[in-house]
């Protein structure tokens, strides 16, 4: 195991979100819809992912739906993952192998190893990002891919996340600096492979305002980035 920079610990409440129908449907299955809708070849078969931040294991099955793989390895920094991902680990239809460490310092993991990573809601919790970024860039092969989907620093910082949730609040970033950490890590990202979603739940208000029949503003600060990156060949 090896877990080496500062974990934060997520709360009673952002435990059970995780596990709830909203989480699954909403967040999860919605990120992963709008990044397959990106993807420069939509029909690809991805036969070993890398799946960061796998927390309760609900990622499991939608990856192995969607990508047919050999094998997922969940990794997650909590120590607590074998008992959290477990049972998802051995009912999933591929074959998963959980790893216990963090995202920056994955020494255990050869280079070029996997045709996807997937970080999907976790690289705000990492603290040491761009390391985990230059992380994610090794342990994909040439021409692997990038599946990203954040929550921006406007989100993270609002009151309720505040109230409800526990994240590393000093290395929050915008959605352009989270497309710059991408890029600065070698990827190809152009812009036609970057979603910017505003969805009702990453909002300040919850989607109550368009609700009640005002426009959506088209000028804003951005809550979510979804970014389907290519480590060149």
């Amino acid at each position: 195991m090896n877990i080496t920079s500062p974990f934060v610990k997520e709360s009673c409440f952002g435990d059970w979100f995780l596990k709830s129908y909203t989480w699954k449907v909403r967040v999860l299955d919605r990120a992963l819809n709008d990044l397959q809708r990106l993807l420069p070849r939509k029909s690809e078969r991805y036969a070993h992912i890398l799946d960061v931040g796998c927390g309760f294991g609900h990622s499991f099955d939608a990856l192995s739906q969607r990508f047919s793989p050999d094998m997922i390895v969940g990794l997650d920094a909590d120590p607590a993952l074998y008992e959290r991902a477990g049972k998802a680990a051995e009912n999933c239809p591929s074959n998963v192998r959980l790893h216990a460490a963090n995202a920056s310092h994955m020494i255990d993991v050869p280079d070029n190893e996997f045709d996807l990573v997937f970080c999907h809601q976790t690289f705000h919790h990492i603290v040491e990002q761009e390391a985990a970024m230059a992380e994610f860039f090794r342990v994909l092969k040439p021409g692997g891919t990038l599946l990203f989907a954040e929550s921006t620093k406007r989100y993270i910082h609002s009151l309720q996340i505040r109230l409800l949730f526990r994240h590393p609040m000093e290395v929050q970033k915008t959605a352009e600096e989270y497309i710059a950490i991408i890029r600065n890590a070698g990827f190809d990202l152009p812009d036609a492979r970057i979603s910017l979603p505003f969805l009702w739940w990453s909002r300040p208000d919850c989607g109550f305002l368009e609700w009640i029949g005002f426009p959506v503003p088209d000028k804003r600060e951005e809550t979510l980035v979804n970014a389907v990156a290519i480590k060149p060949k």
